[in-house]
């Protein structure tokens, strides 16, 4: 079998050189990256390749800092961005200069270790890490409890009442207890200190091994010296209590972060890592999902999620695929029926054959826009990274300065307050608050068919006063259709009717769509030999009539707004789109108009209201007529309205606004909003209306409904304030702990409880974030509306 197929059904982490050179294989690398600037997909014609891993061994920004820098100090890797909440890394590589095993071995000597993200072996690093953070914990606390027994008969006995030879045996059995702790348990605390050291680099594991050390050998001289000058206590106890809050909550933050910001790992790995497949002689075999080809047929049994986009053959079942449509009931999907790869079979087995796979699928889509925004770091969250370390710095001469003071009236004590200050401190909390949240965030509107491009535009919506919406394809439904024709010459309607569905097939444009399905069954009449899109106008076409009877002329013909394609000879009272040629002289000749109506979502006023109510203005620019827009306008209560807009005209009206200080948010349909989505400060797209690769906004809607902006401009505003929260309460944390550290009054093991509690507090806080969302109705008629079925022509 091959090496990437053992990898996928056994998931063996590369721990070995030569395991990491079978990365170095050019079909291993789409296994966890896509190609940069490939044509067509063809791996050949890329000369950078973008990858993502998963890391083990980092907490804290710091952490990510030492991984960046080992990773940029490799020939032929340009770009790196490292996540501490996420613990992923996005890569950018030159293959002509570097392989995958040497900058995932520069990871490894940096101290941290590093798989594909998109492997099985993502999904084990992680059950690794949580095993190994439990059992450390569980020995910690074994030994706390040991050694707290042997502390009690001194913390009890009256003066007499002990005498020394027992004493000194209570000492010794204690630290013989605590050995294997600080060699397990706390070891990722020494290895880390020692790597950063070596690296000249402070971070949260410097303090926290300096305490423990610092506390094991001042109660060691003790032990072995008990009239000496630090014999006159042991701290065997403290230190078994501070290191034992502080694997239980760094336990608690690893199981949080991956329920919540963790969340994200799930979703990109949700694909099987093997699958049934039908052989040549009729039998299933399972085989690893790399061996899967187009039109190849699979079985997927109930409870797993459909490997590749495909149709079923076989079999009939429920299909959850809220990820990929937004749709939170499960569909029945039979014989004949499209499934998605991504979306999981919930009730029986079927048969499907393969027709997409990998980049190809809408599933593939998803997971880079995702994995693009797992890794970003918002200012927030760069204004922590940089306070972090100097922040270390400070706290390590502080603790100095508090052993120096302390000194002259007992070393022991001065040495346990230094232990104390170190442990304290929690730099950790401060670069967690932001990221963490976030991504919870994110996870949370993935859940919910909305797909976060950007990370920083959570930030950045959190702070609009006006929403700007598009009308076709975003206010209205896409299914447009024509309600009538006029020409003319009504013996030319076939003709004219083919001729325009011919050239409005070339375009996705919701109005083109109608016009093309109006007369699709004539468009056979015509060939289209070149056609060119104006934005914000319509379509320029040289056609040519086919067919018996008819001659060679070329036609240039226009089909688009009444402004590029209409003369005074026909002129529609309603939204329309002309028809018209250009003749040799240049003047225009109308031939037909097509009469269009659309359906305003019944959603909309609905989430239109709440925005206003929450204090967002709520504006329409459309390309559409006056009396159209003018229309849709007054029925949702919109009282900002432009028609007639070209993209430019919208992008000027756009910048106009910020020039005034407003803060902007557009919603557009990704088709011809490209350079508005662009220059807005945030954008939302409806990812029907426009492939995922090809949009520019921060969030993309893959679902088709309206209320997920309004619940994300609300989340937005939720989680911008959890994120003030945390930072607000790391900074309170440590400006109260680490004075009360100085003076004396916070022992070690209160100390490490203190830690173990703002980390956790901050992962705790960010989970409430991940809850459901829900949409508050404007008000109880609006709720009856939205309940009504809609009627057959605005669905379609």
């Amino acid at each position: 079998m091959h090496a990437a197929e053992q990898r996928a059904l056994h998931a063996n982490l590369p721990t070995s050189d030569n395991e990491l050179s079978l990365l170095d294989d050019p079909a291993e690398w789409e296994s966890f990256g896509k190609p940069v600037g490939a044509e067509a997909g063809d791996m050949d014609t890329a000369n950078v390749w973008d990858s993502q891993i998963a890391l083990e061994g980092m907490y804290c920004s710091t952490c990510a800092l030492t991984i960046e820098d080992a990773l940029r100090a490799v020939p032929g890797v340009l770009r790196v961005e490292v996540s501490a909440a996420a613990r992923r890394a996005k890569v950018v590589w030159a293959p002509d200069q570097v392989k995958p095993s040497v900058w995932m071995a520069a990871v490894g000597k940096a101290g941290y270790k590093a798989v594909p993200a998109r492997d099985a072996q993502a999904r084990e690093l992680r059950m690794a890490q949580h095993r190994k953070a439990l059992w450390r914990w569980l020995l910690a606390a074994l030994c706390m409890m040991q050694v707290m027994m042997y502390a009690w008969p001194a913390y009890e006995a009256q003066p007499g009442d002990l005498v020394m030879e027992y004493e000194r045996l209570l000492r010794w059995a204690s630290w013989v207890i605590c050995i294997p702790m600080l060699i397990f348990a706390c070891g990722p605390f020494f290895s880390g200190a020692w790597r950063d050291l070596k690296h000249r680099r402070v971070s949260m594991d410097l303090p926290v091994a300096l305490g423990m050390l610092i506390t094991f050998v001042v109660s060691t001289i003790g032990t072995f010296d008990p009239y000496g000058v630090f014999g006159q206590e042991v701290f065997y106890d403290s230190l078994t209590m501070f290191v034992c809050f502080l694997l239980i909550g760094r336990w608690l933050e690893i199981r949080l972060r991956d329920r919540t910001a963790g969340a994200l790992d799930a979703v990109l790995n949700r694909l099987p890592d093997s699958i049934e497949k039908r052989g040549a002689d009729g039998k299933f075999e399972r085989v690893a999902l790399r061996r899967i080809a187009v039109g190849d047929v699979v079985r997927v049994l109930p409870g797993e999620a459909f490997p590749a986009d495909g149709v079923i053959l076989s079999g009939r079942t429920q299909a959850d695929e809220a990820l990929l449509t937004g749709e939170s009931r499960p569909v029945s999907r039979a014989v004949g029926e499209r499934v998605i790869a991504g979306s999981y079979n919930l009730s029986a087995p079927v048969e499907v054959q393969v027709e997409q796979l990998g980049a190809e699928t809408k599933f593939a889509q998803i997971v880079d826009l995702m994995e693009s925004a797992s890794t970003q770091k918002p200012r927030l969250a760069q204004l922590a990274d940089k306070v972090a370390a100097p922040f270390l710095v400070v706290v390590l001469l502080l603790a100095g300065a508090a052993a120096m003071y302390w000194w002259s009236t007992d070393p022991g004590q001065a040495l346990m307050i230094a232990a104390a200050v170190l442990i304290v401190t929690c730099p950790c909390a401060l670069s967690l608050a932001t990221p963490v949240a976030l991504l919870t965030a994110a996870g949370t509107l993935a859940r919910h068919g909305v797909l976060v491009r950007n990370l920083q535009g959570i930030e950045s919506l959190a702070g609009i006063d006006t929403l700007v919406f598009d009308k076709t394809g975003t206010l209205t439904r896409d299914g447009m259709q024509v309600s009538r024709m006029e020409l003319l010459d009504d013996s030319l309607m076939p003709a004219y009717k083919g001729l325009a569905a011919a050239i409005a097939a070339q375009s996705r444009h919701p109005v083109s769509r109608a016009v093309a399905g109006f007369g699709q069954a004539w468009a056979v009449r015509w060939e289209v030999l070149a056609c060119e899109e104006i934005s914000g106008q319509g379509l320029k076409a040289q056609v040519r009539a086919v067919g018996e009877g008819t001659s060679d002329e070329v036609w240039t013909v226009r089909l688009g707004s009444a402004r590029f394609a209409s003369t005074q000879a026909l002129q529609s009272h309603g939204q329309a789109v002309y028809l018209a040629r250009e003749q040799a002289s240049g003047e225009i000749q109308s031939l037909a108009f097509f009469e269009l109506n659309e359906g305003v979502r019944s959603e909309a006023a609905s989430v239109i209201s709440l925005l206003q109510s929450r204090g967002v203005e709520v504006q329409l620019l459309s390309g559409d007529s006056e009396q159209a827009v003018a229309a849709i306008a007054k029925q949702l209560g919109i009282s900002h309205y432009r028609a007639e807009c070209s993209p430019q005209a919208k992008l000027d009206a756009i910048q106009s606004a910020q020039r005034a200080g407003r803060k902007l948010c557009m919603v557009g349909d990704g088709l011809n909003d490209g350079p508005v989505l662009a220059g807005s400060d945030v954008s939302f797209a409806f990812g029907k209306a426009v492939p995922l690769a090809q949009s520019r906004a921060d969030f993309v809607v893959v679902s088709d409904n309206l209320e997920f902006v309004q619940k994300t401009v609300m989340l937005s505003r939720k989680t911008v304030r959890i994120v003030r929260q945390n930072l607000l309460g790391s900074a309170l944390y440590n400006a109260v702990c680490i004075p009360l550290a100085m003076v004396g009054w916070m022992p070690a093991w209160l100390a490490g409880l203190g830690m173990a509690l703002s980390s956790l507090l901050v992962v705790l806080n960010a989970a409430r974030l991940a809850k459901p969302l829900k949409l508050e109705l404007a008000s109880p008629q609006v709720a009856l509306a939205q309940q009504t079925p809609e009627p057959a022509a605005a669905a379609a």
